[in-house]
C-alpha cells in the first residue's frame, strides 16, 4: 500500500441515510487503496467523546491505519452493533438509528438542544438549507417596502431605483384550472370570460416600477434597469410557414406574422384547412383564405386558440347541451365579433401569455415553447455573468418589456447570500431539483431529457433514483493526531440521480438518445445553454463523493443534486 493510502487525511467519507429508514451508512474510499485486498483486520468502534467513529485496519505492509470520521447530527442506537465490510474500492459501515433522520422528533430535538441549522461552529459542509418556500417571497419583498436588485456574482446594482410594487405573476398554465370559463354553453361564462381574461392579461403586463414574481424568477421592466441597452423594435413585417413544435390537436402548420403594428395579431396563428392566401385588412387583422376550413365562408381570422369562440361548443361530447340542435348563427356571429374585438384590444405579447408561451422559461415544457419566440440570455452589464433571459420576436428587444432574473443569479441586498438577502437560499441546483420533483409528482415521470432552448437538441439525460436522500461528505482525520474538536456534521437533503451528457455523443449516440426518450416516455424540458453547462459541471463534480464502483450504471453516471 502506497503512502497516500496510509495517510488518513487522503481517505474520503460519505454518510448516507434514506428517508423513513433508521439506518446510517458510511462509505470510506481512497483512490490509492484496494480495501478488499489491503485492509485486513477491519475494526469499527464508536467514539462519543469526540462525536466520531473510529475505523482501523492493518495495511498490506503490516502498518496499522486509524481513521477518525465525524458523525452527523443523528441518534445512533448504541445497543446495536455496527456492521462493516471491505469491498473492492471502499469500506462500508452501517449504523442503526433510533429514529430516521427526517423524523419530526429529530427537528424538535435539534431545536431543544440548540443544534438548529443556524447554530455556531465551523462545519465541514454548509448548514443544511431550509426548504425553498417560494410562496413567501411576495410577502417578504413587500414587507421590505422597496428593494433593489444586484448581480450575485459581482454585486453590481441592476435597478435604477428601488422597486416597491410586487405581484405574483400568473401561471402560464392558468387555462388548465379555468376550463369551465370558456365556450358558449351553460357550463361557461362565454364572452364575459374572454373580457375578464383580457383585462387580467393586461393588468399583469410588465411595467415600470412593478416587479412580477414566479417561483423561480422575478420579472422586471427593462425601463427599470440601469446600464442596459436594448435594440429598438424593428418596424417590418413578413409572413412565412413554420412547423409547429408541439400541438395537442395534431395541427401540422401555422402562419407566422411578424409586424410592427401596435394592433397586429400575435406572430403565431393556427389555421384550419389549407391556406390559399393571407393579407392584412383595414384593422390590421390577419385574414387567411383557406380551403376546407370548418367555418362559413373562406375567410378565417387567425386568432389565439384560447380566444377562439367560433366553435359550436354544444357539439362537443360531454357538454351539458350536447343535443341535436346548435347555437343560432346570430349567436355565433356575436361570439366571433367579440373574439375579434378582444384580439384588437390585446397587444401581441399579452396574447402570447394567454397561449402559455411567456413565463420565466427556467425549465419550459414543449407546450410552452413557440418557434415564433426566441429567448435571449441576459447577462450582467458589468461582469457578463448570466442573470436571466427575455423573449423576443421581430428583434432583440424584449417582447413584453420584461426581463426574467433568476433568483439564483440575483440578490435583494448586499452582501450576496447575506442575512438580508431574500434569495440567499436559491441555487441553480435546488431550483432544478425542485422542478424535477414537481414533474415526477405531476407527470409520474422519473426520466427527463433537457434540451437546448435554441437548437432543441438533447443536452442532458436525467433519471431520478431517490428523491429523499440525505448525505454528508468530507475527509477523515488522523486518530493519533485529531483536531481539538470535531463538530457534528449536518446531513444535506439531496436527490440521487443518474445523468448522461449528450454533448459528448456522436451522431449515432444522439439518435440513441432520441430513441431513449421515446422508449421511456421521458419528460422533455428546455433550458438555456449556460444554465445546462453549469448544471452538468455540478453533476460531474458531485459524482466524486461516491466510490468509483458505484458511479457507472448502464452508460449513466450516479450523482446528486441538492434539494
Amino acid at each position: 500500500m502506497c503512502g497516500e493510502a496510509l495517510n488518513p487525511r487522503k481517505w474520503r467519507f460519505t454518510w448516507e441515510a434514506q428517508s423513513h429508514h433508521p439506518t446510517l451508512k458510511l462509505l470510506l474510499f481512497n483512490p490509492a487503496a484496494r480495501p478488499v485486498d489491503q485492509c485486513g483486520d477491519l475494526r469499527v468502534r464508536s467514539d462519543p467523546a469526540r462525536s466520531a467513529v473510529a475505523v482501523s485496519f492493518t495495511a498490506g505492509s503490516g502498518r496499522d491505519v486509524s481513521l477518525l470520521v465525524p458523525v452527523p447530527r443523528v441518534l445512533i442506537d448504541g445497543d446495536s452493533p455496527a456492521s462493516f465490510r471491505a469491498l473492492e474500492d471502499h469500506i462500508e459501515v452501517k449504523l442503526a438509528l433510533l429514529l430516521p433522520v427526517d423524523h419530526p422528533v429529530m427537528s424538535s430535538l435539534h431545536a431543544a438542544l440548540g443544534l438548529s441549522d443556524d447554530g455556531g461552529g465551523a462545519l465541514l459542509l454548509p448548514d443544511a438549507p431550509k426548504p425553498l418556500s417560494t410562496d413567501s417571497d411576495l410577502e417578504k419583498l413587500s414587507s421590505k417596502g422597496s428593494v433593489d436588485f444586484y448581480c450575485r456574482s459581482c454585486s453590481a446594482k441592476l435597478t435604477r431605483s428601488p422597486i416597491s410594487c410586487f405581484l405574483d405573476s400568473p401561471s402560464i398554465n392558468w387555462q388548465e384550472v379555468a376550463d369551465n370559463w370558456f365556450g358558449a354553453c351553460c357550463c361557461s361564462f362565454g364572452v364575459i370570460s374572454e373580457k375578464l381574461v383580457s383585462r387580467y392579461a393586461r393588468s399583469y403586463a410588465p411595467s415600470r416600477g412593478r416587479c412580477l414574481l414566479t417561483s423561480r424568477a422575478v420579472i422586471i421592466c427593462k425601463d427599470d434597469l440601469m446600464n442596459c441597452e436594448f435594440p429598438e423594435v424593428e418596424r417590418n413585417q413578413s409572413c412565412e410557414y413554420q412547423p409547429l413544435l408541439a400541438t395537442e390537436d395534431g395541427d401540422q402548420s401555422k402562419v407566422l406574422m411578424h409586424t410592427g403594428s401596435d394592433h397586429a395579431t400575435e406572430p403565431t396563428h393556427v389555421c384550419e384547412g389549407k391556406l390559399k392566401s393571407m393579407h392584412l385588412n383595414d384593422e390590421n387583422l390577419l385574414e387567411c383564405e383557406a380551403v376546407g376550413a370548418d367555418v362559413d365562408g373562406s375567410i378565417l381570422y387567425c386568432e389565439s386558440p384560447g380566444l377562439d369562440l367560433t366553435r359550436n361548443e354544444t357539439s362537443v361530447n360531454g357538454c351539458c347541451l350536447h343535443t341535436s340542435h346548435s347555437l343560432s348563427s346570430e349567436h355565433e356571429g356575436h361570439a366571433r365579433d367579440a373574439s375579434k374585438d378582444m384580439c384588437r384590444q390585446l397587444p401581441p405579447s399579452q396574447r402570447y401569455f394567454l397561449n402559455g408561451f411567456l413565463g420565466d422559461v427556467f425549465m419550459a415544457k414543449s407546450h410552452n415553447i413557440s418557434t415564433a419566440i426566441e429567448w435571449v440570455e441576459f447577462s450582467c452589464p458589468q461582469c457578463s455573468a448570466l442573470l436571466g433571459s427575455y423573449p423576443c420576436a421581430d428583434s432583440c428587444a424584449p417582447l413584453d418589456n420584461g426581463v426574467r432574473f433568476y433568483k439564483c443569479c440575483v440578490s435583494t441586498d448586499m452582501p450576496s447570500k447575506g442575512p438580508d438577502d431574500l434569495f440567499k437560499d436559491y441555487t441553480l441546483e435546488r431550483m432544478f431539483s425542485n422542478q424535477i420533483l414537481e414533474s415526477a409528482k405531476d407527470d409520474l415521470s422519473f426520466r427527463t431529457v433537457v434540451r437546448d432552448m435554441k437548437t432543441k437538441s438533447p443536452v442532458l439525460q436525467i433519471v431520478l433514483l431517490n428523491p429523499n436522500c440525505w448525505l454528508s461528505t468530507g475527509y477523515c482525520f488522523d486518530m493519533d493526531n485529531p483536531p481539538e474538536s470535531t463538530t457534528k456534521l449536518i446531513l444535506q437533503p439531496v436527490i440521487k440521480v443518474l445523468f448522461n451528457d449528450c454533448r459528448d455523443n456522436t451522431l449515432l449516440s444522439s439518435k440513441t438518445s432520441e430513441e431513449w426518450v421515446r422508449t421511456h416516455s421521458a419528460d422533455e424540458v428546455f433550458m438555456l445553454m449556460h444554465q445546462m453547462e453549469a448544471l452538468i459541471a455540478h453533476l460531474v463534480s458531485a459524482k466524486d463523493i461516491f466510490p468509483p464502483s458505484m458511479v457507472s450504471f448502464e452508460g449513466l453516471t450516479l450523482s446528486l443534486v441538492q434539494r
